[in-house]
């Protein structure tokens, strides 16, 4: 027999910690690989975790409301030892110190995904020896920041800290130091008065306040809007909507059409899909669409639509339509909400014109998407008139980090967003 820790799983790269809000399972049953043992809830996620191999659950080390940091074992499953040994091939990182229950989670909620904790090795370790082969790049870093690198955990090989790391490190004390000199409120706290009821804030909705708040302070926030004329898109749809949703079983919306031109024009405006690390711009290759799903009734999550830019309108729709349900029905897994570099949220479809929507750290940009409805435009007729139309319309708006984008970036890419949909092709992008 052989045991297998289960630990507490990243759930986005923002995330640093995880409260266990139920055990499914309990000490002495039986469970099958990939079977829920417990819950979770973090400002991201509230989802069921599936155990990583079958076996018995011999141990539960955190109990229902305890708060730990990513990767802290919370229980172990005792397991034949074959099956163990190939389920287990994959070494799991070295667990964090679990944080105190009820910490103030302002740094913990938005900090990057390597936690902040650090340890001690013995000098000369092998430990120690393996976390300090860095690249020659990152130990330069290290040693310009003051940055001891054998006190941090590392995701690399045997906790080896890779540039990723010390960087995430970095923006993490920044944002404590944010947060503990700005936190203080302002004023006299509001008191309930008679008839008030007072309800404590859910655990997801306190830590997506705190989330909120740092990527507020965080970046540099400026919008700017944009009306989009979204009438030759309808037209398509409308045309290619029966067979597409016959041969799909899917039913065609008109995002799917607007992540496709996102897609294309983030290639064009690299900065749009960049990051923020000190004093470098990251520009990423890989073109990630974060999608706010609302959850009722316990706030929003924004899982990952991966290589958007890879996948037909179909692709899109299926990968979409598949995340918002897994979302709704707590069944995404940590993968599906990390690694985001450009965010998209749609209060359109709750009847919104428009918005000015906060932008999620570790990206420089967020796209609304307001209220798709027919209006009176005056457009230019055949012999250069004026005439009055109807057309389908909506207003998106584009949030942007202004530490690194321009208005003339994000205006430029919103033109280019605008001409690609208004000039759609009939067969589509």
């Amino acid at each position: 027999m052989s045991r297998i820790d289960v630990p507490m799983p990243q759930m986005g790269e923002s995330i640093a910690e995880g409260t266990v809000s139920r055990w499914l399972k309990q000490v002495g049953d039986t469970v099958k690989r990939d079977e829920p043992i417990f819950e979770i809830s973090t400002d991201k996620v509230d989802a069921e975790i599936p155990s990583p191999a079958a076996g018995v659950l011999v141990e539960v080390l955190v109990r229902e409301g305890q708060t730990v940091a990513v990767q802290t074992i919370v229980a172990r499953l005792e397991t034949d030892s074959t099956v163990a040994a190939t389920e287990s091939a994959a070494p799991l990182p070295t667990a964090a110190s679990a944080p105190t229950p009820g910490v103030a989670a302002a740094v913990i909620a938005a900090s990057p995904a390597v936690p902040v904790a650090t340890i001690s090795l013995p000098a000369g370790s092998f430990e120690e020896r393996i976390r300090t082969k860095s690249s020659p790049l990152v130990r330069k870093m290290a040693a310009e920041q003051g940055v001891e690198l054998s006190r941090l955990t590392g995701s690399g090989i045997a906790g080896r800290v890779t540039r990723k790391d010390l960087d995430h490190y970095l923006a993490s004390k920044s944002a404590a130091g944010s947060l503990v000199s700005g936190s203080e409120p302002h004023g006299p706290m509001p008191a309930p008065w008679s008839g008030d009821t007072v309800e404590t804030m859910s655990k997801i909705r306190r830590l997506t306040s705190e989330h909120m708040t740092l990527a507020r302070r965080t970046a540099a926030h400026v919008t700017s809007f944009f009306e989009v004329d979204l009438t030759r898109v309808s037209r398509i749809r409308q045309a290619m909507r029966k067979d597409f949703e016959a041969q799909s079983g899917q039913k065609l919306t008109y995002l799917p059409f607007i992540l496709q031109a996102i897609g294309i024009q983030l290639k064009r405006h690299r900065v749009l899909n960049a990051a923020v690390a000190g004093t470098d711009v990251i520009y990423r290759k890989s073109i990630n669409l974060g999608i706010a799903v609302a959850l009722d009734p316990s706030g929003l999550i924004v899982p990952v639509v991966k290589h958007a830019d890879e996948l037909s309108l179909t692709g899109l729709t299926k990968t979409v339509n598949d995340l918002a349900a897994r979302a709704r029905s707590k069944r995404l897994n940590p993968i599906d909400v990390q690694d985001a570099t450009f965010t998209v949220t749609n209060p359109g479809v709750f009847g919104s014109l428009t918005g000015t929507p906060i932008i999620p750290v570790g990206t420089t940009a967020i796209l609304c998407l307001g209220a798709i409805e027919k209006r009176a435009k005056v457009l230019a007729g055949q012999d250069g008139e004026d005439i009055i139309a109807i057309r389908t319309c909506a207003y998106f708006s584009i949030s942007f980090d202004h530490r690194v984008v321009d208005g003339a970036d994000a205006d430029r890419f919103m033109a280019d967003l605008k001409k690609s949909l208004e000039t759609i092709p009939e067969t589509g992008f």
